[in-house]
């Protein structure tokens, strides 16, 4: 099945439609999950990709499926870069994004905003980066997104997409596999009461394209210099490339 056609909830309703209302039901626990699933180590995928994206000094930087903020902060506190947006679906996240922001002192350097990643509210190069973070699998359309992506990139722009991936050696496979089938939607329907939502996230990783599948995806959005870095026993994928 692919990644477009995994919904959060059974029932009606397109899967932007469904994602939104996913992300507004668990936003108070998110970072709290977050930080479960992936046995707090996000952060030093996240500080790894911030790495990356400033190799190219970006000076205005676009955050997409921003969620509570966490990747917009850190790349303005380490590129300082003129100008930070983070766009999400869930206002719910934004709630808590917004407030992240405020209570480091960053409204007036960060922006973060309600919106579609299928449609962005930009102008054509609005943006000299773009980043996603644990995002791209929620995407109800994964080659319009990337060509929206490319769309608001300026010429040579850089495209960085943090996103977790399933380990390929068969016994980290395993655990893995016991941890997030099982024990993850436990523990999530334990903080957020929302057990749907925590068997979705897995499934959504195993489904999406990954390694050499995902770079054929961004080349026919129009990408170019199209790489993967690989983290964590693979848990982790970082994808590169440039408008």
């Amino acid at each position: 099945m692919k990644v477009e056609e995994i919904k959060p909830y059974n029932g009606e309703g397109g899967k932007a439609k469904q994602v939104e209302e996913m992300f507004d039901s668990i936003a108070p626990a998110y970072d709290f999950m977050n930080r479960a699933m992936t046995l707090g180590i996000d952060r030093w995928w996240r500080r790894v990709a911030v790495r990356m994206v400033g190799k190219t000094h970006p000076q205005h930087i676009l955050d997409v499926a921003t969620g509570t903020g966490d990747f917009v902060i850190d790349l303005y506190r380490k590129l300082q870069p003129q100008q930070v947006v983070g766009i999400d679906l869930s206002q719910g996240m934004l709630d808590v994004a917004r407030e992240k922001i405020a209570r480091r002192g960053l409204s007036d350097a960060i922006t973060v905003q309600q919106g579609d990643c299928l449609a962005l509210p930009f102008e054509d190069g609005s943006f000299d980066a773009v980043t996603v973070a644990f995002g791209v699998r929620n995407f109800e359309h994964l080659l319009q997104g990337y060509k929206e992506m490319h769309r608001v990139l300026e010429p040579g722009g850089i495209l960085c997409v943090v996103e977790l991936s399933t380990p390929r050696n068969r016994v980290v496979r395993w655990f893995y596999d016991l941890y997030t089938l099982h024990i993850i939607p436990w523990m999530g329907s334990l903080k957020s009461g929302d057990r749907s939502a925590y068997r979705y996230l897995p499934q959504s990783i195993a489904a999406v394209p990954q390694g050499d599948d995902m770079l054929a995806i961004m080349r026919e959005a129009g990408f170019t210099n199209c790489k993967v870095k690989r983290l964590t026993l693979g848990t982790c994928s970082i994808y590169v490339g440039n408008a």
